[in-house]
């Protein structure tokens, strides 16, 4: 019992090792700015675009499902990285759903009747919210690792 004890301590001071630096407040803040102004953005976008409501609600989807898809993705890819037993149905799913997502806006923007600005403008804060997503989710994972494992600093 003692030695199993041991080897986890040992196994966590690996893992410690792996990540002893704590993100800066200064990049928390830039990822969760980085992370409203996206949204925030594509959503002022929607709200003022000249399209039907049911257009309005599948570039809102694909928003919300994008952001999901990412932060699943991050949080697959972290855990096997950390030897966190991880199903390959569910990377394969996280993986999967992020790129539909993606090619589900660039076919909606290709086809859609909008100004080329306009089309841009989506790709870029839609683009700009699934990157903040991941920096935010790695900073919030990183700070509580760091927080619950005191050893770790």
């Amino acid at each position: 019992m003692e030695n199993q004890s041991f080897k986890k301590k040992e196994e966590l001071q690996e893992k410690s090792k792996a990540f002893d630096l704590k993100p800066t407040p200064a990049f928390i803040s830039a990822s969760w700015s980085a992370l409203f102004v996206g949204m925030t953005s594509y959503c002022i976008g929607l709200w003022n675009a000249n399209m039907w409501l049911n257009e309005k609600g599948y570039y809102f989807t694909l928003l919300l499902f994008g952001l999901f898809s990412v932060v699943s993705v991050q949080k697959s890819v972290r855990d096997r990285q950390e030897g966190l037993p991880v199903t390959d149905a569910y990377y394969g799913i996280s993986w999967f759903t992020t790129i539909a997502s993606i090619l589900l806006l660039i076919i909606g923007l290709w086809n859609a009747d909008m100004e080329l600005s306009e089309k841009g403008f989506y790709g870029m804060s839609f683009a700009l919210s699934l990157f903040a997503a991941v920096a935010v989710q790695k900073n919030t994972r990183d700070v509580k690792f760091i927080e619950e494992n005191p050893n770790s600093k």
